[in-house]
């Protein structure tokens, strides 16, 4: 094996891919420009997110850290923290079928299921807009904000990252393309923001696209899931335990009652192994 490589797993859920990095027994420090390289489909290996395994100062949990394709870390993702855990076990780590884990702005309990689906728990949603954050003076169930002329509505939540629901009539013929990024950069949210565009099947189903913030256009969105449930639940149109569709696949998105985490489960796939070089720019330190 090349020492001046890094080694990596990808994984995938809903479509939704990782490059995971074992930092526990190697001390990892990514840079945003590697990261950039590591998921550019062209000329890296390519993927919507980078997530490193590190250690944590608690004896049985585990730090996530989750860098975008555009090199920004963010602080949550639910696919992704699902295929931690598989790889995890995968690398040795993992004692048992549950483990705790950490990121810069949530901790989660992550659960792998006999069938082999695995379940997050993504911890408790935030709806004051200082929380989320947005820039608005008082927590509503929907807000507005006017683009080129236009009025769009949506429902806002932090789940450990912020997030905004837009409903519409299908999700195959909403302007996605247009819509997504104008709402993510929109000086309503001082971070900018992952839009979800939410089709509304029945009470417990619902379909669904994201525009992911630092990243685009995505084929799932876990934490997306999460957000576009959870402000249904809260406007009272969608029950507690509902299945989301989105282009790479399905999850089921459940929040017991607002004393309960709300949790994700759905199931995770490892796709192969490699190494890719280091170069003396790179930055990465192992």
């Amino acid at each position: 094996m090349n020492s001046n490589a890094l080694d990596f797993t990808k994984m995938q859920s809903l479509g939704n891919d990782f490059v995971m990095i074992n930092g526990v027994q190697k001390d990892i420090r990514m840079t945003a420009d590697f990261a950039k390289r590591i998921a550019d489909r062209h000329y890296g290996i390519g993927c919507d997110q980078i997530i490193i395994a590190k250690p944590s100062e608690r004896p049985d949990a585990f730090r996530m850290l989750v860098f975008n394709s555009d090199g920004s870390e963010v602080g949550q993702c639910g696919n992704g923290a699902r295929c931690f855990a598989v790889f995890l076990r995968d690398q040795g780590l993992m004692r048992g079928s549950s483990i705790a884990v950490e990121t810069i702005t949530t901790n989660m309990e992550i659960s792998i299921h006999s069938n082999q689906t695995v379940t997050a728990s993504m911890g408790f949603p935030q709806f004051h807009p200082t929380e989320i954050p947005i820039s608005m003076d008082s927590e509503e169930l929907k807000y507005a904000i006017v683009i080129e002329g236009r009025e769009i509505e949506f429902a806002a939540v932090s789940i450990g990252n912020p997030h905004c629901v837009i409903d519409v009539v299908n999700c195959e013929q909403t302007e996605f393309e247009w819509l997504g990024p104008r709402v993510q950069a929109h000086s309503a949210f001082p971070e900018q923001v992952n839009v979800g565009f939410r089709q509304i099947i029945a009470p417990n189903e619902i379909n669904l696209r994201v525009f992911e913030r630092g990243g685009g256009d995505t084929l799932g969105c876990g934490s997306g899931a999460c957000a576009a449930v959870l402000c249904g639940v809260r406007e009272g149109i969608l029950d507690r335990q509902v299945v989301v569709n989105m282009p790479g696949g399905s999850v089921t998105v459940e929040w017991p009652s607002e004393q309960d985490p709300v949790r994700l489960t759905g199931s995770v796939e490892t796709v192969f192994q490699g190494q890719i070089e280091l170069s003396g720019d790179s930055g990465v330190t192992l």
